[in-house]
């Protein structure tokens, strides 16, 4: 199984501009890892955004 290239270059930019982690460290976390982390930055933002 193969992994969209367009969709782990969003992740990777994702969490590299909210927390500042190298390219290759956020690469060596698994999906499932990465997805995580994107879910909660996404969460962060969505409560900061709504004054909470």
């Amino acid at each position: 199984m193969t992994y969209a290239p367009d969709r782990l270059l969003e992740e990777v930019a994702y969490v590299a501009y909210h927390f500042h982690w190298p390219r290759g460290e956020i690469l060596d976390l698994t999906h499932a890892e990465r997805s995580g982390w994107v879910r909660e930055i996404s969460r962060i933002n969505t409560r900061i955004n709504e004054g909470g």
